[in-house]
């Protein structure tokens, strides 16, 4: 498969996510954002960074850019899309999926590690995961915070598309293990489609066993697979 990473101005996670594909054996390529989605796209990841400087909000102005609606119909034809972190901020302002990204509780930028708790490991991107299990992952960012109306977020609930909460080392989900105040600890949803999935934190960042351990592979070779 080719997964393309879009580059938009201010994108700073893109060669990274390039590199964690290709270490799995990926073909990844860059794709500025003006040249638009290559033919042969079978898969594309909306990368972190700070897209135009996240001014306006964060992913407002990459979401406006016209391959989002080159995205958003290779998403509806069944191409996988995952979006990291400012690429999760795209997401929902490009109503791939729903809620919306805003300022951390602490109205701070944060960088630290954070305990994931698979939610659901039935999903093209959890599947090489269990129910229940706990990955390590970096987070990046200043508006992480996941807001969602209480009935939005019981659908995603019922139907199963809750990909991750934060939580401690043990798995348990409490408000002192939630670094930005996402709503009920949310950190990764799917779409409409269980093919479209987006995350704050950076599995690309823990791919490669030489820089910060592998705990994010798993949901790199599940988008690629």
């Amino acid at each position: 498969m080719t997964v393309s990473v879009i580059q938009f101005g201010g994108s700073n996670c893109d060669r990274d996510t390039v590199l964690a594909l290709s270490e799995l054996g990926v073909d990844a390529e860059l794709v500025w954002h003006e040249d638009g989605l290559p033919e042969g796209t079978s898969g594309i990841v909306v990368p972190g960074g700070f897209s135009y400087g996240d001014y306006l909000r964060a992913g407002a102005m990459a979401a406006r850019s016209p391959i989002m609606d080159e995205v958003r119909d290779r998403a509806e034809s069944g191409v996988p899309v995952l979006g990291i972190c400012n690429g999760a901020q795209i997401g929902c302002e490009s109503s791939l999926t729903p809620g919306a990204f805003t300022t951390n509780r602490s109205a701070r930028f944060q960088c630290e590690h954070v305990y994931l708790r698979v939610e659901n490991a039935e999903t093209p991107f959890t599947e090489r995961y269990d129910e229940g299990e706990v990955i390590e992952l970096p987070i990046a960012h200043g508006e992480g915070r996941f807001e969602i109306t209480d009935e939005k977020l019981t659908e995603l609930d019922d139907d199963g598309r809750i990909l991750f909460r934060y939580c401690d080392e043990s798995g348990n989900v409490t408000d002192a293990a939630n670094p930005n105040g996402s709503k009920e600890n949310v950190a990764g949803i799917t779409g409409t489609s269980e093919t479209i999935a987006v995350m704050m934190p950076h599995p690309e960042r823990v791919s490669l066993p030489d820089i910060d351990g592998t705990d994010g592979q798993g949901i790199l070779r599940a988008f690629a697979e």
